[in-house]
């Protein structure tokens, strides 16, 4: 709830909103980057893993509205209530079932609007609005009806100040993941896609179903180096609460949230154990690049059925995650999905998937170096949850008079 002092209005009277194009565009390897529901998480807008669009879909795209700094991002379907700041000038257009959100600027602070829409009063009215039987879904009218806080306008500058720095730190904690990841990422492809490594110049290279590959090396099958779906919960052995993550929770490269519940209050797809070091895949829609490596977890935290859980048992968990998360990887799931409206893969579809391994002395030269870095990017996400925390503890507070904003 609001602050009982503070007035509010319909976030339709204070911002224009702006509904993407239903339609899927083809994608190109160069050009304008796409916007999609997969790329809106809490904090700034971000490009890089972005797909590409051609000058014409751009335009298409774009001919409603192009987003400008100080527009707020939405998405509404599936990971539904995400929004995204967007703080630079680079151009791009947004993909279906997203909502761009342009504040009038004379009677709300951009982000100050941002930080209310992150807010739990907006959160909860977000969830009580939500329809659709197979994915979450708040239509454009709902976000339009949404009751935002309305302070005047120069405590709205304060109170963003405030906040704005929090979003600075998190952001700077995002951008050392990027270089974190990009980093273990183009060893791996240096590595094991270009066979350019430590001492590569000495083996040559021998002919194999996968085509040439340095000697001594072998192509498996997924089931020779790692278990799918290895353990699930079940009424006699579970436990009295758990921590569950949904499809919607995991954007690619990361888990954004688990929800807590009593076990007989659970979803009945809460049944997949997680362990350390474990890869999740999303078994539905896999062109979304719905993945995590799971890092230190709470006792009992439980993923939905949806999921194909990979747990790596002769190679490096590193290894696993980036050998399974690769273009190359990505089209094979993709080309072996079944089910024209909802396409799917299964667990099956995972164990025979190809995967070339290296000797053991490069995979554990691999594992030495990259376990580190997915160490150091599972530190930075817990920060950035602490800080996100914080500053969502501290709005209502700062709405309320309860933090002297001078």
């Amino acid at each position: 709830m609001m602050p009982e002092r503070i007035p509010t209005c319909e976030l339709g009277e204070v911002a224009e909103l702006y509904d993407s194009l239903h339609q899927t565009p083809k994608y190109t390897t160069k050009g304008y980057p796409m916007i999609r529901v997969t790329d809106i998480r809490r904090g700034f807008v971000e490009t890089t893993g972005a797909v590409r669009v051609d000058e014409e879909t751009y335009l298409q795209f774009s001919k409603k509205h192009r987003p400008q700094v100080g527009d707020i991002l939405f998405s509404r379907v599936g990971s539904y209530g995400n929004s995204a700041y967007v703080n630079s000038n680079e151009e791009f257009c947004l993909g279906q079932n997203t909502v761009c959100i342009t504040p009038e600027q004379s009677r709300i602070q951009p982000s100050f609007l941002y930080c209310a829409l992150n807010s739990d009063a907006l959160r909860n009215q977000i969830e009580a609005l939500v329809g659709g039987a197979s994915q979450g879904t708040i239509s454009l009218k709902s976000i339009r009806k949404l009751r935002v806080p309305l302070p005047p306008l120069p405590e709205q500058h304060r109170i963003a100040g405030i906040l704005s720095a929090y979003d600075a730190l998190m952001e700077n904690s995002q951008r050392r993941i990027r270089i974190l990841e990009s980093m273990a990422r183009a060893l791996y492809r240096e590595w094991f896609v270009h066979f350019r490594y430590p001492g590569h110049e000495s083996v040559p290279r021998v002919d194999s179903p996968l085509g040439p590959i340095p000697q001594g090396w072998e192509g498996k099958k997924l089931s020779e180096v790692a278990e799918v779906n290895r353990a699930q919960i079940n009424a006699r052995t579970a436990p009295a609460e758990l921590h569950y993550i949904d499809i919607a929770s995991v954007s690619p490269g990361q888990i954004d949230s688990t929800t807590t519940y009593a076990f007989a209050d659970a979803p009945g797809r809460a049944r997949r154990i997680i362990q350390h070091g474990d890869v999740l895949w999303s078994c539905v829609r896999p062109n979304r690049r719905s993945h995590a490596q799971v890092m230190h977890p709470e006792p009992d935290t439980i993923a939905s059925t949806g999921f194909a859980v990979l747990t790596a048992t002769k190679v490096p968990f590193t290894f696993l995650y980036f050998a399974t998360t690769t273009d190359d990887f990505v089209s094979f799931l993709v080309n072996n999905a079944t089910g024209a409206a909802y396409p799917a893969v299964s667990g099956s579809t995972f164990e025979k998937a190809d995967l070339l391994i290296p000797p053991a002395p490069l995979l554990k030269k691999f594992g030495d170096t990259t376990i580190p870095m997915a160490e150091q990017i599972h530190t930075l996400q817990r920060q950035i949850q602490n800080l996100r925390q914080t500053r969502d503890l501290l709005l209502p507070r700062l709405l309320a008079g309860q933090v002297d904003l001078k």
